[in-house]
């Protein structure tokens, strides 16, 4: 297979969960992505940063509670802040394999912005947690200052954001040209930095996106021959946890969406990356999507692992 190009949607699992998981982890995952170039692949990466963003937004909320000069980090900057920690290990620890292995590919992180509407539904029902357990005297603060927290009996309030559906990557022609130029690009890393435009402006919105909901549309977007999602298990299943689970190996979006009706994807792990993978392949119905594990992409290109979805 020659001159494919590709998104790869990293998890948590390819970046690990602190700073020292991340550095040993993206060794191991540069080993799969580099398999994935000497298949033919000219990647286009993007990756979760669930825990980096969140640690990151501890780090300077407990910045700010003992230096109290510093000016809290609004969660567009934590993004943006993880974004560049994450690609930097990432970037590193490809460039290191590649050229290991003779290969002269550059790298490139791109920070990249993504609009998101003012007005979209998340925004009035947030879902996704983040940041450090509050007392109840912070967490009341907090929704002074507009934010919502939710309690967690026994252990205390934490502030919860929306995660609002991508418009437009702000910075898709420079992804688009580092690409066309056979470049390796990571961009979009946690969904991109949320951003709301407002006349000329760009300002930073109080949320973060999906990162499975970018990936379909970078893909859909640059229109790449696969979308390619690495998570926890080798295979989507069908009736998953139950004594009946079955790996599904093939499907179409059809399928995918009749399997959507049936509620068999839980709705915060393996639901989002069927609804990726649906967007990517109405946009280029000639592509394909793989789901599989990052310990499996070599045996799923030989077709003995992971769950392929066409139009």
């Amino acid at each position: 297979m020659e001159n494919k190009k590709a998104v790869v949607s990293l998890g948590h699992e390819a970046l690990g969960y602190t700073t020292n998981e991340q550095m040993k982890a993206t060794k191991v995952t540069a080993k799969a992505l580099a398999d994935l170039v000497e298949a033919g692949y000219q990647l286009n990466i993007t990756h979760s940063n669930g825990p980096q963003v969140s640690m990151i937004h501890k780090a300077m909320t407990e910045l700010r509670r003992i230096y109290i000069d510093y000016t809290p980090a609004p969660m567009s900057v934590c993004s943006a802040m993880s974004q560049g920690y994450v690609g930097y290990d990432l970037q590193n620890s490809l460039k290191s394999e590649l050229t290991s292995r003779g290969i002269s590919t550059p790298v490139s992180t791109i920070l990249t912005q993504v609009t998101v509407d003012p007005y979209d539904e998340a925004f009035y029902a947030p879902t996704k947690v983040i940041g450090r357990y509050m007392s109840k005297e912070d967490a009341d603060n907090e929704v002074k200052k507009g934010n919502f927290v939710q309690e967690v009996p026994g252990k205390g309030y934490l502030r919860i954001v929306a995660a609002p559906k991508p418009i437009d990557i702000v910075e898709i022609d420079a992804i688009r040209a580092l690409s066309d130029a056979g470049q390796i690009v990571i961009a979009c890393g946690g969904g991109g930095i949320p951003v709301i435009q407002q006349n000329h402006v760009l300002k930073g919105a109080s949320a973060v996106i999906e990162k499975d909901a970018i990936a379909g549309k970078l893909a859909a977007d640059l229109g790449v021959d696969r979308l390619i999602i690495l998570t926890s298990v080798p295979y989507v299943y069908k009736d998953f946890g139950k004594e009946s689970q079955a790996p599904i190996e093939r499907m179409n979006v059809a399928t995918a969406e009749e399997y959507i009706r049936d509620g068999q994807f839980g709705a915060t792990d393996m639901l989002p990356k069927i609804e990726a993978a649906i967007e990517y392949l109405r946009k280029n119905p000639s592509g394909s999507v793989l789901i599989t594990s990052l310990g499996e992409v070599s045996d799923a290109l030989k077709g003995k692992a992971g769950t392929f979805i066409t139009a």
